[in-house]
């Protein structure tokens, strides 16, 4: 079957300066133009989500993406915070799971792709905090479990910020079922996915915490880091103080 493709990113970084960076967003998006996009950290006040999908689909021409969010499930962030599901593939039905801890949430999206096939496509967003792995393995305990229920797709990918290194507990538990897009193409993981030098002060640590998770039936044909191109004008501004990830994959 055609190859699909997709994207994750934490859209984060310094929210003062959205502005000043959301254009190196859409020109790597428009140039990639992904079937799916998973976007985290969206500030969901500054309209984030929708200006990016607005923009993907005015400067395509049609509708191409459609979009869906979930707010944080926090009393007080979720007024700000959410992540988000952008797919150019049409979308069978969405769902959220609640992951604790602070109203941290999984959104699902089942698409479906020409052969009559779907896909839960899941955009997720772990706890950060260094000493905090146990809790964002409960996370993963608690996705893992949720995919697992019966009647769920066949294909899944999990797409987002596990704040979580390699070695993690919580990326560890989830590779007992799925494989790494990029480590699968590469042979390991990304040295790090953040930070960028838009963030500010430079961190004294830098470390992989972005991943693309594939059941085994997804066949990887490429993966490679994104939004890495600082700006022109300014070479300390990035898309976000992230780097994202892009696959191209095909159904087993």
């Amino acid at each position: 079957m055609d190859t699909l493709s997709a994207i994750t990113l934490n859209v984060g970084s310094p929210q003062r300066q959205w502005l000043r960076r959301r254009h190196l967003l859409i020109t790597e998006l428009l140039d990639l133009k992904p079937d799916l996009i998973a976007l985290q950290q969206l500030n969901l006040t500054a309209g984030q989500g929708w200006w990016l999908a607005r923009q993907l689909n005015a400067r395509l021409g049609q509708t191409h993406y459609q979009i869906f969010m979930q707010r944080r499930r926090h009393w007080w962030q979720g007024n700000f915070e959410g992540v988000a599901i952008l797919s150019r593939l049409p979308v069978v039905t969405t769902d959220v799971l609640d992951l604790g801890f602070g109203g941290y949430v999984a959104l699902r999206a089942n698409v479906e792709v020409v052969t009559g096939h779907t896909i839960d496509f899941v955009c997720t967003y772990f706890r950060p905090a260094r000493r905090l792995a146990e809790v964002r393995e409960q996370q993963a305990m608690r996705l893992f479990s949720w995919l697992s229920e019966p009647g769920q797709a066949l294909y899944q990918m999990i797409a987002g910020d596990l704040n979580e290194v390699p070695s993690g507990l919580a990326v560890r538990y989830l590779k007992q079922r799925y494989v790494s897009a990029y480590e699968q193409a590469h042979g390991r993981e990304p040295l790090a996915t953040w930070p960028t030098t838009t963030r500010e002060p430079w961190p004294e640590w830098a470390g992989c915490l972005d991943y693309l998770l594939v059941s085994p039936n997804i066949v990887v044909d490429t993966a490679v880091l994104c939004f890495r191109t600082p700006d022109s004008r300014d070479t300390t501004l990035y898309p976000s103080d992230h780097v994202g990830l892009y696959t191209r994959f095909r159904l087993r």
